[in-house]
């Protein structure tokens, strides 16, 4: 029977890691090991570690947390050693798993290392790509743009497989003119640090708005009743749904969202939700993004090359009133919702079919194909 190794290192990634596992388990005969969370377990894995471990976003947080984060990198490469899978999956996590498959390359690992969703060479330090070119077999990109690029900086074998969430969110048919506004404050215990207090000075002062119904938080069930608890504080109807089935209800409901920059945003753009795109940075992260080769930091604006959502950013602390000042906007021109809308259709078709230089590859297969 042939062993696999998956990690992934935050709620996106297990998302990604739950499909592949299901995915692999129709083809082949494949016992999985490795470090997951709520949708990885659900298929099965037993989780060496919590994932929220890894869970960390900025320097302050990777500080704060280095010497665990060693640990857990160091207690990953000795599990693979003794048990010597006959391949590994890095889902994400880039500096981790950048860790981890450096430490197995050094000690004479021989098996496949794959890694799924490619680091952003392309924005910042582009001598990366060379510096990992001998760790992975094979990169799985997410973003259509990304193999060019990685050949580009002689990086490892990249091919494009798409992003999970076009298959998880269908594009809406309907664009309401009132529903609820989606709160979306990112998942990591830094991201939900910096934006709650933002978010809350939100729902107050949009509360009588009357585009606006009611207040929407999707998150993970692992933070359902932590969010619960916070809301319950805020002088809004606020409500917190983490179910998949409540999302996509939330999701085909929404006049707009408000969100933090990542993955959530891409979803947004993919099923077709207007939405402002916000990031509370610490001062490290921003001296990084000014270094970097890109203008945007939301993932549906660089896919686009331009500007389609809003970017509010701030540096330590929120500004609630530039914050609700551009939801308002949006709300408020429905010409602008369209635009965005437009915009966010393109992108979804050139996901689906991926760039002529880079077509759309099944990940499943690809790394069939290496067994």
């Amino acid at each position: 029977m042939t062993s696999a190794f998956i990690l992934a290192g935050e709620a996106s990634g297990d998302r990604i890691g739950a499909e592949l596992i299901a995915g692999l388990r129709k083809r082949a005969d494949i016992r999985f090991s490795g470090v997951g969370g709520e949708a990885m377990t659900r298929q099965g894995l037993d989780s060496l570690f919590p994932i929220d471990d890894l869970a960390v976003m900025g320097y302050a947080d990777v500080i704060a947390r280095l010497p665990l984060l060693l640990w857990r990198a160091r207690q990953v490469v000795r599990f693979i050693e003794r048990n010597r899978p006959d391949i590994v999956i890095l889902i994400d996590a880039q500096v981790f798993s950048q860790v981890v498959a450096s430490r197995l390359r050094k000690h004479g690992y021989r098996g496949r290392i794959f890694l799924y969703v490619a680091p952003a060479v392309w924005a910042w330090k582009p001598e990366r790509a060379k510096k990992i070119a001998s760790l992975y077999d094979e990169v799985f990109s997410v973003l259509p743009f990304e193999p060019q690029a990685m050949q580009r900086l002689a990086g490892p074998p990249t091919v494009y497989v798409g992003h999970p969430a076009l298959a998880r969110f269908p594009f809406r048919t309907y664009q309401p003119e009132r529903g609820p506004l989606l709160l979306l404050p990112g998942s990591r215990r830094g991201e939900l640090r910096r934006h709650l207090p933002l978010m809350r000075e939100l729902a107050t002062g949009l509360s009588q708005h009357p585009a606006i119904t009611r207040f929407v938080i999707p998150t993970l069930s692992s933070l359902h009743a932590k969010l619960v608890r916070e809301v319950a504080e805020w002088p809004a109807d606020v409500e917190v749904v983490s179910s998949e089935t409540a999302r996509l209800q939330a999701l085909s409901e929404a006049v707009a969202a408000f969100a933090v920059s990542g993955t959530a945003t891409l979803e947004l753009a993919l099923a077709g939700v207007p939405h402002i795109l916000t990031y509370v940075a610490e001062p490290a992260q921003v001296r990084m993004f000014e270094k970097a080769d890109t203008n945007h930091i939301g993932l549906p604006n660089i896919i686009a090359g331009r500007e389609v959502t809003p970017e509010i950013l701030f540096v330590k602390k929120g500004d609630p009133a530039r914050a609700k000042a551009a939801i308002e906007q949006l709300l408020d021109d429905t010409a602008a919702r369209a635009g965005q809308v437009a915009a966010f259709a393109a992108i979804r078709t050139l996901m689906e079919k991926g760039a002529p230089e880079a077509p759309l590859h099944d990940p499943v297969e690809r790394i069939l194909s290496y067994l």
